[in-house]
């Protein structure tokens, strides 16, 4: 399968797609990376790789359906067949999200449907809850919902800090990521109304990191 990813800055879950890929037996490939921001960390990352690359910037297109329809076409040639974002830091319209449905997902700092949007860890520590975590999602139009591929939870200590937190979720978004976007390319993967149904029991799709 070929996958396009959507970044905004440095790529580090790209970077871990690209890992995964590097295994003969991976069945994706990353095709296309493309980026609203050209001083983006992430486009270094997919160069060195040998991955083609593309610069959209909205202020260079008339509107944001112009936008859009750009990425659309740059994707279709390039012939993906997944887009998943990785920290890509702008809303996609109703109309990009309808097209791509169930062919883009999401990786998001959080357990769903616990903490949608940003500061996330912050709002870990400050609720009290005993696990955070992340969680590869299937996108759909109301941001950071869609059923759920993949979670990975780590525990959160007293003394934890926002910043010491998402490091700890960090590592959990690198093996997360890479098993959504495997089962999906296996053809194991089938959406159910809300719910994600996987087949084939040998490869979980929740993930508990031990307590250090």
């Amino acid at each position: 399968m070929r996958l396009g990813v959507l970044i905004s800055g440095r790529g580090s879950n790209l970077q871990a797609l690209i890992d995964a890929a590097c295994d003969p037996a991976y069945p994706a490939e990353v095709a296309l990376v493309i980026s609203n921001k050209p001083d983006a960390a992430g486009l270094d990352r997919a160069r060195a790789a040998g991955i083609a690359t593309l610069v959209l910037k909205p202020k260079d297109f008339a509107d944001k359906a112009a936008h859009e329809a750009a990425m659309t076409a740059a994707l279709e040639r390039a012939g993906v067949g997944l887009v998943c974002l990785a920290g890509y830091m702008r809303l996609l319209s109703p109309v990009f999200v309808t097209a791509w449905h169930d062919r883009l997902i999401n990786i998001h700092p959080s357990l769903l449907p616990a903490f949608p949007g940003l500061d996330t860890h912050a709002k870990a520590i400050d609720t009290g809850v005993r696990f955070h975590g992340c969680t590869v999602h299937f996108v759909r139009v109301e941001m950071d919902t869609g059923p759920i591929i993949v979670q990975a939870a780590v525990p959160v200590a007293d003394d934890d800090t926002p910043d010491r937190l998402a490091a700890r979720v960090l590592t959990q978004e690198h093996k997360a990521y890479p098993l959504a976007v495997r089962l999906i390319a296996e053809g194991r993967v089938s959406v159910e109304g809300n719910r994600v149904a996987v087949r084939g029991g040998a490869v979980p799709n929740a993930m508990i990191a031990p307590i250090a």
